[in-house]
C-alpha cells in the first residue's frame, strides 16, 4: 500500500511537470503557478519522504540483514538445533518476530534506539564498502541486558526461575551480564559442524 501511495506521487509529479514543459504558458495564472509550486516542490519532497519511511521500515528485516553475505553465517545461527543457543533458541520458538529478529535483539530499547540501530547499519555499510569486512565480526559496545529485560522482564518464566530472581537487581543494573549465563550465541566459528534445526524455512 506504501508503495503505491510513492508511485503515485512519483506518477502524479511526472504528468504535472510534463504539462508544464509542454505549456509553460500556464504558469502565467496563479493556478498555473500553484500547480508548478507542487510539482516541483511538494510532491517530489512527499514522495522523498514515503520512500525513506518505506526503506528504513524494510532495513528492519531479517532478510534485509541477512542479504549481506558477511551475514550469513549469522543467518544459519537460527537454525542450530540446541535450546541453548540464545539466538535460535529465541528465533525457532517465536520469542521475536522471525520477519525482524535481527533488529529485535539489535536494536537499543532507549527513545532513540531505532535511530542508533539504523546508524549503526549505515556504519556497517561505510566499514564494509570503505574498510572492508574485519577478520571477527563485533559489536561496537557490549550487549546490555536492557535489550534482553525488555521482553523478559516480569515475565513468569524470567522473575520466578532460578538464578534470575536472586539476582535481579544485578540484571536490572547491569552489574552482570545476561550473557555470562547465556553465552551461547551466534558462535559463526563452529556454525558448519553445528546440527540444523530442520524446520520451516530451514
Amino acid at each position: 500500500m506504501a508503495n503505491y501511495a510513492v508511485a503515485t506521487v512519483i506518477v502524479l509529479s511526472i504528468i504535472l511537470i510534463g504539462l508544464l514543459l509542454l505549456r509553460p504558458s500556464i504558469t502565467a495564472a496563479q493556478g498555473g503557478k500553484m500547480i508548478a509550486f507542487i510539482a516541483f516542490f511538494i510532491l517530489p519532497i512527499v514522495a522523498t519522504v514515503l520512500g525513506a519511511s518505506i526503506h528504513l521500515e524494510n532495513s528492519t528485516s531479517t532478510q534485509f540483514c541477512l542479504s549481506c553475505h558477511t551475514m550469513e553465517a549469522h543467518g544459519k545461527s537460527l537454525y542450530i538445533d540446541d535450546p541453548t543457543y540464545v539466538p535460535a533458541a529465541h528465533f525457532q520458538n517465536n520469542r521475536i518476530p522471525k520477519e525482524h529478529a535481527c533488529f529485535t535483539c539489535h536494536t537499543d530499547y532507549t527513545m532513540f534506539g531505532d535511530v542508533n540501530a539504523k546508524m549503526r547499519g549505515v556504519k556497517h555499510l561505510y566499514v564494509y564498502y570503505f574498510k572492508g569486512t574485519p577478520a571477527k565480526l563485533a559489536l561496537y559496545e557490549p550487549f546490555k541486558n536492557r535489550e534482553c529485560l525488555h521482553c523478559h522482564a516480569n515475565g513468569r518464566s524470567y522473575e520466578e526461575t532460578t538464578p534470575h530472581k536472586e539476582m535481579k537487581d544485578q540484571l536490572t543494573n547491569n552489574d552482570m551480564s545476561c550473557l555470562t549465563c547465556h553465552s551461547k550465541i551466534h558462535d559463526v566459528a563452529n556454525i558448519d559442524k553445528a546440527k540444523k534445526w530442520k524446520g520451516p524455512g530451514a
